[in-house]
């Protein structure tokens, strides 16, 4: 392999374009371009930079029969895998668009109990031509729906975004420009990030109102249930908005590796993750089973936000036990 190869493959291996390598050794990239060419040779000042850029040595630069074995630093340098700037943008796009499909999918299930209570609360007042039960086996069969569509679209991404579980467990570098194109983006979004989680938390606060204030004043089944039916749309809008959030910004900061993504984190991550897939599993199991048994889904709701302080405290557990 001659001295023109070399460099293009090594530029290569590193994720530079021609233009960025050109602007390391402060040269034109038509030098770059005649360089791999082989049109014309790197002055020697330009071959040492290249081997400190490179971390290769000169003679595997310039002796033509040097094999990559005995390049010094050559295998410490490629041993972690890299991350190069096409496939940090198609990463984070994924999650873009996996942020807004899972969100949705999770609203569907919190507010899947709303059809059971608005068909049971017009059977009752006798809005509809219904039996009791016929409206609730409808509003189950709806529930039932909503949470496999739900599902469906959790299997869907989950699939998609498999590829991309190494960066949440294996250590990696990024190429050069990567992690200034994130930092940008990051910092670029940091405000809206703020605005959409203060508003997630004032619609969790200002949803159970309605519903309160109904029971204070000992309103009519019908006006409760409404006042339910809101406490639920309001506290999925605001789950919505804490899901889009945390995967976009979980996205950032899997590519620098900081926050819930250091070395520590990502092994703590991995035991938090095998119980997650059983722990929810079960809540899930649970909730719709005391709610099928007792018919009492205006207050089994109350099962999920204890769930979710629960897991947390089991999370920051296996965190303090790894440290």
């Amino acid at each position: 392999m001659i001295l023109g190869e070399k460099i293009t493959e090594l530029r290569k291996r590193n994720g530079w374009s021609q233009e960025e390598l050109a602007g390391k050794l402060k040269v034109s990239r038509q030098a770059v371009s005649k360089w791999e060419s082989s049109m014309s040779v790197p002055e020697l000042d330009k071959i040492l930079l290249l081997s400190d850029l490179f971390e290769v040595s000169t003679d595997y630069l310039l002796k033509d029969d040097q094999k990559e074995d005995h390049v010094p630093g050559y295998l410490t340098h490629s041993s972690m895998k890299k991350v190069t700037m096409e496939e940090a943008q198609e990463f984070i796009r994924v999650r873009r668009e996996a942020a807004g499909r899972i969100g949705a999918g999770v609203v569907l299930c919190i507010l899947s109990p709303v059809p059971l209570l608005f068909l049971n609360g017009l059977a009752e007042e006798k809005y509809l031509p219904l039996s009791e039960d016929l409206a609730g086996g409808i509003g189950v069969g709806l529930l039932l729906m909503m949470v496999a569509i739900a599902v469906g679209g959790f299997i869907l991404f989950g699939i998609k975004l498999k590829k991309y579980e190494w960066l949440e467990e294996e250590e990696f570098e990024l190429c050069y420009g990567v992690s200034g194109m994130v930092s940008e983006r990051q910092e670029a979004e940091a405000l809206t990030f703020t605005r959409k989680i203060a508003a997630g938390v004032a619609l969790c606060i200002v949803g159970p109102v309605p519903w309160l204030i109904a029971g204070s004043i000992d309103a009519r089944d019908l006006i409760q249930v409404t006042g339910l039916m809101i406490l639920l749309v309001f506290v999925a809008a605001g789950v919505y908005l804490f899901v889009d959030v945390g995967m976009k910004k979980g996205s950032y900061e899997q590519l620098l590796q900081i926050g819930d993504y250091t070395k520590e984190e990502k092994k703590a991550s991995k035991i938090i993750g095998q119980i997650a897939v059983v722990y929810w599993c079960l809540c899930t199991g649970i909730y719709v089973g005391i709610s099928l048994f007792t018919e009492s889904w205006d207050t089994t709701w109350i099962l999920w936000p204890v769930a979710g302080i629960l897991f947390g405290a089991i999370a920051g557990s296996v965190k303090l036990f790894q440290k």
